[in-house]
């Protein structure tokens, strides 16, 4: 019934919503004399709250449509590369031909869409090429389409890295930091000629016990049968993925959202704030970005709950009892891609030590081609997104994949002689 409340809900909103926009329109029409007044601009800042606290987000787009290399714009194509019902290969083509390392952006399927990480692609695209997995919402795929799990996750993670080829290089934004270094490191027990270069975890949860946050003390206090009771849903026939079974995207959010509960309250007086005093740029900041965090998406609970029992409760992979189709996954296999790992001080969802851990995992690899990253002062969603990632994250990580880039080690070796 929890998928049919929450319709219900937002149903029953409809008429409060559709006047809030109605009076939003009116007190910001240039022809009504109360739009310059302050009155006028409080009553249509609070409607707008209204109009955005009551609506229900789709998937946002991209909207990278140029970039910039060597100083000019470059117009920007994204290209479905490799189309599969939990996911498809994205690419952001760039109108220009160079020779930037390739690069796959593993997003997170936690919630929210692969659009999360639209500062992070933008920041990439003028020295990348650069692709993303772009994860689809479970309750629009139909149940003939069969099941995904963590262990399909690993799979796609590994198909999409052998369709790019040798010489690719992977980053991991938070959750998949756990299904990425397993598939390197299968690739590299199977000897895959397409193990890639480098692989750069980011504030990902790769032993939960090094660092305790809200996050994991919940899944250590509760069992997995917990989580399938309360949290676990039927989406309702109206839909495409009619009676599969999935964690949605709302819960994820209403979990997100009571972790800093006084932060968004916050947040959003000071939206209404802008808007009286008519601070647009501040207004449509705000805008921006709670448009993507408010767009959610749901998982299949069979995803869902082996990612809780795998990750936070059992921790699987540091303790080396994970598996995958059967054979265990062992990270100190990995002796030809370099690692780079990079944490936030402050973050609350991944805490500094979780994703370090990975170096003691992967033994194997050398410690030139190891290197980690603490940023100061950022939280979780700093280490991806906003001034930190692109003036202090993103040219280390840069700099990384160009080090450890075949094609520019080609060229070394090619000069030197």
């Amino acid at each position: 019934m929890l998928y049919h409340l929450y319709d219900l809900h937002h149903a029953a909103l409809t008429p409060l919503r559709l006047m809030a926009e109605a009076t939003q329109q009116t007190f910001q029409n240039p022809f009504l004399p109360a739009s310059y007044t302050q009155v006028g601009r409080a009553v249509a800042a609070g409607a707008e709250l209204i109009e955005r606290t009551t609506r229900r987000w789709g998937k946002p787009d991209f909207g990278l449509p140029t970039t910039r290399i060597n100083g000019r714009d470059v117009a920007v194509t994204e290209r479905v590369v490799v189309e599969r019902p939990f996911g498809n290969l994205v690419r952001f083509e760039r109108a220009a031909p160079t020779d930037d390392p390739k690069l796959l952006l593993v997003a997170p399927m936690s919630g929210h869409y692969a659009t999360l990480l639209r500062g992070t692609v933008q920041a990439l695209m003028p020295n990348h090429d650069v692709y993303i997995t772009d994860w689809h919402d479970a309750k629009l795929i139909p149940l003939s389409r069969g099941r995904f799990d963590l262990e399909d996750y690993i799979d796609y993670v590994m198909d999409f890295i052998r369709h790019l080829g040798p010489n690719t290089h992977v980053m991991a934004v938070c959750q998949p930091a756990v299904p990425t270094l397993a598939a390197v490191a299968l690739m590299a027990q199977l000897d895959d000629p397409c193990q890639p270069s480098s692989m750069t975890l980011m504030g990902g949860p790769l032993d939960t016990a090094a660092a305790p946050t809200v996050v994991t003390k919940l899944a250590e206090d509760k069992d997995i049968g917990w989580f399938e009771r309360n949290v676990i849903t039927t989406v309702p026939f109206y839909y495409p993925g009619a009676l599969r079974q999935v964690y949605p995207g709302f819960v994820q959010l209403t979990g997100f959202m009571s972790m800093n509960l006084d932060r968004h309250v916050g947040e959003h007086l000071k939206l209404f704030r802008h808007l009286v005093q008519g601070d647009g740029d501040s207004a449509e900041a705000h805008r921006k970005f709670y448009d993507e965090y408010l767009s959610v998406m749901d998982l299949t609970a069979e995803f869902y709950l082996q990612t809780v029992n795998q990750v936070f409760q059992e921790r699987a992979l540091p303790t080396g009892r994970m598996k995958w189709r059967g054979m265990t996954v062992d990270p100190s296999a990995i002796e030809k891609t370099a690692l780079m790992t990079v944490e936030g001080e402050l973050d609350d969802i991944s805490a500094p030590g979780q994703t370090i851990a990975a170096h003691t995992m992967c033994s194997s690899i050398p410690a030139a081609k190891k290197h980690n990253h603490l940023q100061k002062s950022v939280g979780h969603y700093g280490i991806f997104n906003g001034r930190k990632w692109r003036e202090d994250i993103e040219p280390r990580v840069r700099r990384f994949i160009l080090e450890n880039d075949a094609v520019r080690a080609g060229r070394k070796t090619t000069a030197a002689a």
